[in-house]
């Protein structure tokens, strides 16, 4: 049997399934009769031919020589390099590498403290499986509560941040410390003097302490819904509609003092708080209309009336100066013939009269 090994190869020589040799590049001649075979493989990448134990092969100078191996203990995880580039992730625990060609290299990465270091780049964290690690993202104007087998380590200021769970669930709460605003829309109030209406109201808060909100309130928003609802039926139940359509600001400002002092059961700051709208029954709706309409013609008759009695007054004072004063009386005179001129289309002149003395006689001499 004549075997031929090329340069970038080399041949495993077995006698009788035992390995013998290995041989490189050249020409070589096996009896078949004498149980010898040859596996012939390309030195470059992973070592492929397994069917002899590593034990056995490493103690080949050759063998030895040409090839690298490594292993990968429990807690770390390796990154595989070929000259000196990340080329995949390791996903066993054993590799052996033909380091003729190519220089392989496998870098380990320890997991033993919880959060990813610097030292793992955005780039080797692109290789590795997810499953390996968890991201916490915390954004502008939030707080992140980092958990370690769901109990608290510490905040996590705005950032993105990697961590292994290989020893710890690793978890994250993450917090809103931005203003934010909260609606109570259509609440049904009864007031004082039994007619149901209802409200619109509006508030804005912001959170104090956000690990007290985490261990201590479950559901904060929907816990200070129910509180501004029981606070504006409190308040509003004291007064009559006409009160509450009046002193609508001033029942704002009362809401807005009262849950200042709640903001210690919410571990927030409540910054502002009011009623956006007031929404009537159907009936009582009409009726305030129409007493509106009545309001609103009888201000209009009064003003009427008064502008009536301006006019009289001044007509009485100009007839008493013209009375008076005769140059006035004509004065006056000229202008309202001025006024009639103005819509004549054309004046005939008969006689042998003057065009003076015939408007002298139209207007009266005096």
């Amino acid at each position: 049997m004549k075997v031929i090994i090329k340069e970038n190869e080399v041949g495993f020589v077995t006698k009788n399934g035992i390995f013998d040799r290995l041989i490189t590049a050249g020409k070589y001649y096996f009896s078949k009769t004498f149980g010898y075979q040859v596996h012939i493989e390309e030195m470059l990448g992973e070592l492929n031919f397994m069917d002899i134990p590593y034990q056995i092969l490493e103690k080949n100078q050759i063998f030895k020589e040409s090839t690298v191996r490594y292993e990968i203990p429990d807690g770390f995880l390796g990154l595989i390099y070929v000259n000196n580039t990340l080329r995949a992730f390791a996903i066993r625990k054993e590799y052996i590498f033909w380091n003729v060609f190519e220089k392989y290299e496998i870098k380990l990465i320890s997991m033993e403290q919880p959060e990813i270091g610097k030292e793992v780049t955005k780039q080797m964290l692109a290789m590795i499986p997810a499953k390996y690690y968890a991201t916490v993202l915390v954004g502008e104007g939030e707080l992140g509560l980092l958990y370690y087998n769901h109990k608290l380590q510490r905040k996590l200021d705005s950032g993105v941040y990697y961590f292994w769970n290989d020893r710890y669930s690793v978890t994250a709460k993450i917090v809103d410390l931005k203003q934010a605003e909260l609606n109570i829309a259509g609440q049904e109030i009864l007031t004082k003097d039994k007619i149901g209406i209802r409200m619109n109201v509006t508030c804005t808060y912001r959170i104090q302490d956000a690990v007290a909100v985490s261990e201590n309130i479950k559901n904060l928003e929907q816990q200070m819904y129910s509180s501004v609802q029981l606070i504006i039926r409190e308040l509003t139940g004291n007064y009559k509609l006409d009160e509450i359509l009046e002193l609508k600001e001033q029942i704002s400002k009362e809401v807005f003092l009262k849950l200042k002092e709640n903001e210690s059961a919410f571990y927030v700051e409540f910054l502002s708080a009011g009623i956006k709208d007031i929404i009537l029954p159907g009936e009582i709706k009409d009726i305030m209309n129409s007493v509106l309409v009545a309001e609103k013609a009888a201000q209009a008759n009064v003003i009427s009336r008064r502008e009536e009695v301006a006019s009289t007054r001044s007509l009485l004072n100009t007839a008493k100066l013209m009375d008076e004063n005769k140059t006035l009386y004509r004065l006056k005179e000229l202008e309202y013939l001025e006024k009639i001129c103005d819509r004549v289309g054309e004046i005939s002149v008969n006689g042998n009269a003057g065009l003076i003395e015939q408007l002298g006689q139209f207007i009266g001499n005096r």
